[in-house]
């Protein structure tokens, strides 16, 4: 069997494990979504929101793209956490970046890459901000890592940028911002502890709309 027929060979065979568990779980899946989170995370094969989180169909609400990134242009990043924050009222967003990412690795590199060039430049951005921080790191390694949650912690601050965010935490409490970073070589989830009422309080200052 190829890899594409395996494909839906293993559909049936969770739909059959869900169903030994609870008969009702697609009625009830089909019905609404209520998830507590938006996660923001990156396109990478090797990081299934779901599974990281260990949590349900139902429980979480994605938006992935190349290195995590909320771009304050992007129509589809931004709809999605309009959409999570107003409608689905989510009482978490998380943007979740992962050490080993490619396109932070890519973002390092001194090359002209195409059409990832102008994708690629809002890491860069991160990198001259924080470059001072980031020299002074020694090993390659160490310094690729640390961009990984420095990119992380920028994307947290772009979040908060929104109207969206904004409003609604100012109304109801929710929804707070977090950073993760998720270890793909031991499968650790790894909060960065942003202290979201200071950050949003830094940023306000600047960036208050409602």
């Amino acid at each position: 069997m190829d890899r594409y027929s395996e494909v839906f060979e293993n559909n049936k065979k969770w739909i059959e494990s869900k169903l030994e568990k609870d008969k009702d779980f697609f009625k009830k899946l089909a019905k609404e979504q209520n998830p507590d989170f938006l996660f923001i995370g990156c396109s990478d094969s090797r990081v299934p929101a779901n599974d990281i989180m260990g949590v349900e169909p139902g429980d979480v609400f994605v938006h992935r793209n190349i290195a995590n990134l909320v771009i304050n242009t992007d129509a589809n990043v931004q709809a999605v956490i309009q959409y999570a924050v107003e409608h689905l009222k989510v009482k978490y967003v998380v943007v979740c970046g992962h050490y080993g990412c490619g396109g932070v690795k890519a973002a390092m590199l001194q090359e002209d890459l195409g059409q990832l060039n102008g994708w690629l430049r809002h890491i860069r951005d991160v990198y001259r901000l924080r470059k001072d921080e980031l020299n002074e790191i020694t090993d390659e390694y160490a310094r690729y890592n640390r961009l990984v949650e420095l990119n992380v912690e920028e994307q947290v601050t772009n979040v908060l940028k929104t109207a969206f965010v904004q409003k609604s935490y100012g109304n109801t409490g929710f929804p707070t911002v977090h950073g993760w970073v998720y270890g793909v070589a031991d499968g650790v989830l790894k909060d960065l502890n942003i202290d979201f009422k200071k950050k949003l309080q830094e940023i306000q200052e600047i960036y208050k709309i409602v």
